[in-house]
């Protein structure tokens, strides 16, 4: 009940603010450029235990607001996700404790992606917030190892995952947040935050294959610059 009270009140918000623009607003056609940075990692069944990876994302978009408080956005970015290991320390049989914290994996893998975003914006004319959201495709175009290893992996740790190819290179899901537009004589600058959540798995997950979930989920921050066209 209460979720059903808080997307009320958001809904009955844009309606308002929607219908009090609807004698000013003026159709508008934008371009521009964005670059940021983002944190992913994997959900892999069986558990591989993480931190966040670190990677960036830059790309180009176009934008279209069609109608009072909402448009379209399509976007074509690069980015970088995947996943970095977490190493833990070991007890062994005897009580004695192998350090293992030292030990780092790492796998960056690189898309083209392609999200398709309905944008819902609201606020004054130079400063407007907004929420994107819709589905993303995504095409793997190469990816890069990272390991200090040296062939020693501690025991109960999972290593398939570890030089195995990436198997499906079409990566698809949904992505979507919230940001903040200003508006100036020169075009507009947009802080966002965004979170991709892929439905699709990059490896073979059938009940013979080592992994029965293999999904990416990428957490971005970006700043775009926006002139209308």
């Amino acid at each position: 009940m209460k979720y059903k009270r808080i997307l009320f009140c958001f809904l009955f918000v844009v309606c308002v603010l929607s219908g009090s623009a609807q004698s000013t607003f003026q159709k508008e056609r934008a371009i521009g450029v964005s670059g940021g940075v983002n944190f992913s990692k994997v959900n892999f069944v069986p558990k591989v235990t993480q931190n966040m990876l670190v990677g960036f994302n830059t790309g180009v978009m176009v934008r279209w607001r069609t109608e009072s408080n909402l448009g379209l956005q399509v976007e074509l970015n690069f980015k970088q996700e995947g996943w970095d290991e977490k190493f833990e320390n070991v007890v062994a049989e005897d009580g004695t404790t192998e350090d293992y914290s030292s030990l780092y994996y790492r796998r960056k893998m690189n898309y083209l992606e392609v999200p398709f975003l309905s944008h819902i914006y609201f606020g004054g004319e130079k400063v407007q917030f907004f929420i994107n959201l819709g589905p993303q495709i995504g095409f793997f175009i190469g990816d890069k190892e990272e390991e200090n290893l040296g062939g020693v992996i501690p025991n109960g740790h999972e290593n398939t995952q570890h030089g195995m190819d990436i198997e499906k290179k079409f990566e698809w899901g949904l992505c979507g947040g919230p940001g903040i537009e200003l508006r100036t004589g020169i075009g507009s600058f947009l802080l966002e935050g965004r979170f991709f959540y892929a439905l699709g798995d990059f490896y073979n997950t059938r009940k013979e294959d080592a992994f029965s979930k293999a999904s990416s989920q990428v957490i971005s921050a970006k700043l775009t610059y926006l002139i209308p066209f």
